[in-house]
């Protein structure tokens, strides 16, 4: 079996992931000239160019797109089997990374369900950030905001992340509006780490917006949920997420004018997860699609 230099490999995958040599060094902990003479290597042992400028980066020869495909997707696959091995290869339990604005409405609720129907598997729930990207050697699933487009990833989409204006039926109570006739320019509104998305829904809505947007900022969404519950104001909440709140009565959606509709939740596994992984996918993804409290 003849292998190229797997040094270089693993310079060219990450540089040609990134599109950036100086970003290649610094995931790999080496200096931007190591790594571009990694690339130089690889390409004198392929007698081919990979890569070539483009503007302060760089870009993939057709030669080089196609040799990623491969090099990334094989990659991916040694990296899997490599965290295989270093878990229990039983797959006694799963780590499942979860964000808290999904963990806290859909997966602790409906997991003693899943526990039912696989007693001998135990889970593990540990909180992730939106920003974290999923790694095979310290989760088996990842839920978060966004998919991953990596060679070896498959991302499966839960919940649509469309916002919409909602606000509970005692904060409209309290400010004598009903639903269909609130001035949402005049409400108290309620904002998710910053303005910035009421911005987007006023100039949407061709509503003129308050100057300046004022209102408490949450930087957690949980916060943010509790507080526009609690009648609080008005938030721009992802609407399938609150699906029960919105069917139970909690919550109220004042507009069908939306921001965010391209935006997504996803439950993020292997492409070569194990059974019980999968399992655990397929069960989750129908807790998402039910409208059904959970037991």
């Amino acid at each position: 079996m003849q292998l190229p230099p797997l040094n270089a490999l693993k310079a060219f995958e990450a540089t040609a992931r990134l599109m950036s040599l100086s970003k290649a060094g610094d995931e790999l902990h080496v200096t931007h000239a190591a790594i571009s003479h990694q690339i130089k290597h690889l390409e004198r042992w392929l007698g081919r160019k990979l890569l070539q400028k483009s503007g302060r980066g760089v870009a993939l020869t057709p030669a080089g797109a196609e040799y990623y495909l491969a090099v990334s997707g094989s990659l991916a696959a040694i990296a899997h089997a490599t965290g295989n091995m270093r878990r229990d290869h039983n797959m006694r339990s799963i780590a499942v990374g979860c964000i808290p604005s999904i963990a806290s409405r859909w997966l602790v609720p409906a997991l003693p369900s899943f526990r039912e129907s696989d007693p001998d598997l135990d889970v593990r729930i540990v909180y992730a950030r939106a920003e974290e990207r999923f790694d095979d050697e310290s989760l088996d699933v990842l839920i978060t905001m966004g998919e991953d487009l990596l060679a070896g990833r498959e991302s499966r989409l839960l919940f649509s992340r469309r916002n919409q204006p909602v606000a509970s039926v005692h904060y409209l109570a309290k400010r004598n509006w009903t639903v269909d006739k609130v001035p949402l320019a005049a409400a108290d509104l309620l904002h998710d780490e910053s303005v910035d998305g009421w911005k987007e829904w006023f100039r949407k809505a061709e509503i003129k917006a308050p100057e300046p947007i004022r209102g408490p900022i949450f930087q957690d969404f949980n916060i943010l949920a509790t507080a526009v519950i609690a009648g609080h104001g008005v938030a721009l909440c992802p609407v399938e997420v609150f699906r029960r709140e919105i069917e139970r009565g909690d919550l109220v959606v004042l507009s069908d004018i939306s921001t965010a509709e391209t935006q997504g939740y996803y439950l993020i596994i292997s492409a070569w997860a194990k059974k019980p992984v999968q399992r655990f996918a397929e069960w989750f993804m129908k807790e998402c699609n039910s409208s059904s409290p959970p037991r």
